[in-house]
């Protein structure tokens, strides 16, 4: 059975929030890699709607708040929220937090977005494709999906191995992936490109951009890091904008 990713965030939230210092003022794509600032996927968002999925501790959501967009966060993790209203009070910022399954958007009007965006939290999601239904519905024509992940080549390795480049799982194995974080279980749900690629296009997407960005050559690294980031894409972004009928 796969662990219940909602309430293991519960348990590890406060530890994740305390080391990973994520920043407000702009948004992140994971580990290591450049973000919004140098990647410029998300376009101008002032008096723009935008929905993060998975926001944690809206630290995202925050930024985007900050540049003038109506920000939306939506989480399955109570104690995340929890952190993220505390962050939105600290930084003066008002965003929209609701409590839910990432595809459980019954709350928001067709059509109603003009982005929905995702750092790292769809690898939890055991029915990828109905978020990406559920996306569809409520951007609207154009309006793109951006969004990163676990890189799917990565699952591949053991990064805590003596030799974490030997190959120890097929790219094809679509089996749950379970492991240990500070003593807590997760699960992840891999995925191949190819399934990515087609749940978005049969979800009425076009992809109009896919990134494997290189780690950062320099500066402070993350608690994340690992020697695999030189060698193994971490991270997969992707945009995808919503076709019309």
């Amino acid at each position: 059975m796969p662990t219940d990713n909602a309430a293991a965030w519960d348990r590890h939230s406060a530890a994740y929030q305390a080391g990973a210092s994520l920043p407000t003022d702009v948004a992140h794509y994971g580990p290591d890699i450049a973000n919004e600032n140098e990647l410029r996927l998300l376009g101008d968002l002032a008096g723009k709607r935008v929905l993060e999925l998975g926001c944690g501790g809206a630290q995202c959501s925050i930024a985007f708040a900050k540049q003038g967009a109506v920000a939306i966060g939506v989480d399955f993790s109570s104690e995340q929220l929890a952190f993220a209203r505390r962050l939105c009070d600290r930084e003066g910022v008002r965003v929209d937090l609701h409590q839910s399954d990432l595809a459980d958007l019954a709350f928001v009007r067709a059509e109603s977005l003009d982005l929905v965006f995702s750092a790292y939290a769809f690898g939890y999601v055991e029915d990828l494709n109905r978020v990406f239904r559920q996306v569809h519905r409520v951007l609207k024509t154009n309006a793109p999906l951006v969004f990163s992940l676990p890189h799917p080549a990565y699952d591949l390795i053991d990064d805590d191995a003596e030799e974490p480049l030997l190959v120890r799982r097929s790219y094809f194995n679509r089996a749950p992936i379970d492991y240990e974080w500070n003593g807590i279980r997760f699960t992840d749900f891999h995925r191949t490109m190819a399934d990515l690629y087609m749940g978005l296009v049969r979800a009425g997407f076009a992809i109009d951009v896919m990134l494997e960005p290189e780690p950062k050559s320099g500066g402070p690294r993350s608690m994340f890091w690992r020697e695999t980031f030189r060698y193994l894409p971490r991270t997969l972004i992707v945009r995808a904008r919503k076709q019309g009928i």
